[in-house]
């Protein structure tokens, strides 16, 4: 589906630039289009060039040329309806963008939720940013009131900042601004990635970290202390999207320091494709291969769809996991135990963990599957289930491909990620098209510890061929 999808944007960005090279410009607008022109010509040269190599971490260079905001976006515009920006740089920028609804607005209900669900500590971490994107003067005028009325503190405090952000009337690439001619679905893409750039060129310099939501969420308590330790255990590892919901938008993280290559992306491949396809496109072109999913998942939807969502977007469901289904495994270790402790101890599920005793860097436990499996989720618990003592300090676990013959192990690993105080809980994904299944777990200790450490209980969920289909 995404080379498809990305095949299908190159085509249409050659035959734009093409029509937009043939076309004859309106002399008021001679000075932007021919800069436009030779931004999409510059940028389809290297994406071209790009392609040949048949390497998508090619793709990695061409992107960070990207970096530059798009000229459109010097037209852009704001004003503050309620707050102020905070004073100093953030670490999470929690992004909202927010237009009248057919069956009503869940957008209070969604501050409601995440200010209830986070301490004082955690909201001294954040920025909230609402971007009422709907130009109706009574709603917005409304929805303001609502706003100040309800969250006065969090505004006070600079924890909360309510904008709307509008571009020139410059033609869009594309003709975003005249969606006429288009399809109500088509229309509606077209609005929401406008405003979503609008949203995330505002956020640019506020925070490290930017957080999408949208305006009919449901935040699970503490979800910002969820994200703020992923983010400390992911600090020194490459990533792109970080994605904490199984929603298509909701709960994806993105480095502040790609807005700007994304929102140029959005403005310069704009077809009216749902956001979430360019997303996914985004990330492969920066060389992050597959979703990095957290579980479970911290936001929910709240509401119910309308039939015009229903029929613009796929529906969203949290997927429903039934209990682990350890498929047959040995377990090798080169880890000192106790006296009758068995590795195995740590894969079987029961109650029986598996512990050693000074644990060293480079020591590991691999899970050896009898035969490879189609894993989806992982989740490695260490430490005591109580009292949240030794558990591993620092420790990752990698995915395993093509088995030795001795049955010692894998010839290949790739990095699944690292334990966030000492647990691990995410989705595996594989490649578009790979027919390629796992056959090792491996838990490898990245600093030695002086203190016992327990490997409570390694958890693995396989998909059945009938889910498969």
């Amino acid at each position: 589906m995404h080379h498809c999808l990305w095949r299908y944007i190159m085509v249409a960005v050659s035959l734009i630039f093409l029509n937009f090279f043939l076309q004859k410009n309106n002399e008021e607008h001679l000075t932007y289009n021919l800069s436009l022109q030779e931004e999409k010509k510059k940028t389809l040269w290297q994406l071209n060039e790009k392609q040949i190599s048949s390497e998508q971490k090619n793709h990695l260079a061409t992107f960070k040329d990207m970096q530059k905001p798009s000229p459109l976006l010097q037209r852009a515009s704001y004003k503050f309806l309620a707050g102020s920006p905070p004073q100093e740089k953030k670490l999470l920028t929690v992004g909202i963008s927010s237009e009248q609804h057919l069956h009503g607005s869940y957008l209070l209900d969604t501050l409601q939720s995440l200010f209830q669900a986070s301490s004082e500590p955690e909201l001294n971490c954040i920025v909230v940013l609402v971007h009422l994107s709907d130009p109706d003067p009574e709603w917005l005028s409304q929805t303001v009131a609502n706003i100040s009325s309800l969250f006065k503190p969090h505004i006070e405090a600079q924890k909360l900042l309510v904008i709307h952000g509008g571009l020139s009337d410059s033609p869009l690439p594309g003709d975003l601004n005249n969606v006429s001619h288009a399809s109500p679905c088509e229309a509606h893409y077209s609005r929401q990635k406008v405003n979503y750039v609008l949203l995330m060129n505002f956020a640019l310099n506020l925070s490290e970290y930017f957080l999408m939501i949208e305006d009919y969420v449901h935040c699970t308590p503490k979800f910002i202390s969820t994200i703020y330790w992923v983010l400390s255990a992911w600090k020194e590892l490459p990533w792109v999207i970080l994605e904490f919901s199984s929603l298509s938008l909701s709960g994806k993280v993105f480095h502040n320091s790609d807005l700007s290559r994304l929102t140029s992306f959005f403005l310069l491949f704009h077809e009216n494709i749902p956001i979430h396809l360019f997303l996914s496109e985004f990330r492969l072109l920066l060389a992050q291969n597959v979703p990095i999913r957290f579980s479970p998942s911290v936001f929910y939807h709240m509401g119910n769809y309308s039939v015009f969502e229903d029929t613009c977007f796929p529906v969203e469901k949290e997927e429903v996991f039934d209990e682990p289904d350890n498929p047959v495994a040995d377990v090798l270790t080169d880890m000192m135990a106790e006296l009758n402790i068995i590795p195995q101890y740590a894969y079987i599920l029961n109650k029986e963990c598996y512990s050693v005793l000074d644990p060293i860097e480079g020591n590991y436990l691999t899970v050896i599957l009898e035969k490879p499996q189609k894993v989806i989720r992982i989740e490695v618990l260490t430490g005591s289930d109580k009292q949240g003592l030794y558990w591993l300090q620092q420790g990752q676990v990698e995915l395993g491909y093509d088995p030795l013959e001795d049955s010692r192990g894998c010839a290949r690993y790739t990095l699944l990620g690292p334990l966030v105080e000492g647990h691990l809980d995410q989705r595996v994904f594989y490649e578009e098209d790979s027919v390629e299944e796992l056959s090792c777990i491996r838990l490898t200790v990245l600093a030695s510890q002086k203190s016992w450490l327990l490997i409570r209980q390694i958890r693995v969920w396989t998909q059945n061929e009938e889910e498969e289909s």
